[in-house]
């Protein structure tokens, strides 16, 4: 890769996740950077800091996404189905089709605002299927699969584990893993969720542990990557660690910070 736009020689990669519909910061998230990485999310179903932005709140008022967003944080999930079910109940169409009307209209805004060069991979909450519609010849959707930025190696795995929530984009611990497998030793191991560490999958707001992988622990342990990035914990109790030779570092949640985390090299 050619020198940065600073002139300086060496490589400046931004890097956001979380970006759950803020377009307007994703659009200046690649200013002063050779690249940029998305590690997911783009969809904003729900905010939890605002309930009245997001798809659900659009469909059915603040007053249940309130009450929805009490449900799920008290880890009260089958009562918060529950009132998913009796609102979905009132709409005339398909659950699936009306979601994914208005996932494609984020979709457009958010892939519009990426920069070329961008490298991408799913989040939890987003729809893969959709992807391929809405990335443009700049970007570069990848999922267990590697590539080469600035003479640095790059592994991307996205996506979550399974868990009571069920999100859009949530696998099994043994197809994760085989993806983490098939990206192998990197310089930069890029992921949706953290490595299984309790100070990192731990959300200090949601008072709650999210599910980091195991798998990617232990290829963190194995191959020692430079680095290990990942989002998904919105409010971590650490925003970053080492792990043996690795710098384990969450990159932050973007939908809130509107700022992307830089990596030169």
């Amino acid at each position: 890769m050619a020198s940065t736009p600073s002139g300086r020689g060496r490589t400046r990669i931004h890097v956001v996740s979380d970006v759950h519909g803020n377009a307007r910061d994703l659009a200046r998230a690649g200013e002063g950077a050779d690249a940029l990485i998305c590690l997911g999310d783009l969809v904003l179903f729900l905010d939890y800091a605002d309930h009245s932005r997001g798809i659900f709140p659009d469909l059915f008022g603040v007053q249940n996404a309130d009450r929805l967003v009490e449900l799920r944080t008290a880890r009260r999930f089958e009562e918060a189905r529950e009132l998913g079910a009796r609102l979905w109940a009132g709409v005339g169409e398909d659950r699936a089709a009306v979601i994914e009307r208005a996932v494609r209209g984020q979709y457009a805004e958010m892939f519009a605002a990426f920069p070329t060069p961008t490298y991408a991979t799913y989040g939890n909450v987003d729809m893969p299927k959709l992807w391929p519609e809405f990335a443009g010849p700049g970007t570069t959707v990848l999922d267990g699969q590697r590539v080469e930025i600035g003479g640095w190696v790059f592994g991307f795995v996205g996506g979550g584990l399974r868990t009571p929530m069920r999100t859009p984009y949530e696998i099994g611990d043994e197809e994760y893993a085989a993806k983490i497998e098939a990206v192998g030793e990197v310089d930069v191991l890029c992921t949706h969720i953290p490595p299984e560490v309790p100070d990192l999958v731990y959300d200090t707001v949601a008072r709650r542990f999210e599910r980091g992988s195991r798998a990617l622990l232990d290829a963190i342990r194995r191959t020692r990557p430079r680095y290990s990035l990942f989002g998904h914990v919105h409010q971590p109790l650490a925003r970053r660690m080492r792990i043996g030779a690795t710098e384990c570092v969450n990159v932050g949640h973007f939908a809130g910070a509107g700022t992307p985390w830089a990596l030169e090299f």
